[in-house]
């Protein structure tokens, strides 16, 4: 994705924000699909949820420094992106995950997200 780097600011193109929008939605959606205890109630829900998990993952990248990639920052990654799976539930209503289903989910997550290109979460 294009990234303009600016007196050290980072923007994103439109479409950038849009395909990285459009594929953490669907890792989500196959996540959840395959993922037990992991409801999502309808597509408005899981396209607000992809939007939730967007704006964590860059808060958090811009506070600590870290992406919460399940595979790509090693464990530290890995417990942000099931910490962000679980703490969504409590931004978006018809969005429900427990603790086990949010590891098993960022195990599942990881493993979807580095088939599918571009960024997501």
């Amino acid at each position: 994705m294009p990234n303009d780097t600016k007196n050290g600011a980072n923007t994103m193109s439109i479409g950038g924000i849009i395909a990285r929008f459009v594929t953490s939605a669907v890792v989500l959606a196959i996540t959840a699909f395959f993922t037990p205890g992991f409801q999502i109630s309808s597509i408005w829900t899981l396209a607000l949820a992809a939007v939730v998990l967007t704006a964590m993952d860059y808060l958090i990248n811009m506070v600590i420094g870290v992406d919460a990639k399940p595979f790509g920052r090693g464990i530290i990654g890995f417990i942000l992106a099931a910490v962000i799976l679980y703490a969504t539930q409590f931004f978006v209503a018809g969005y429900s995950i427990s603790w086990v289903s949010a590891i098993i989910g960022a195990v599942i997550y990881g493993i979807v997200a580095s088939f599918i290109p571009g960024k997501q979460m």
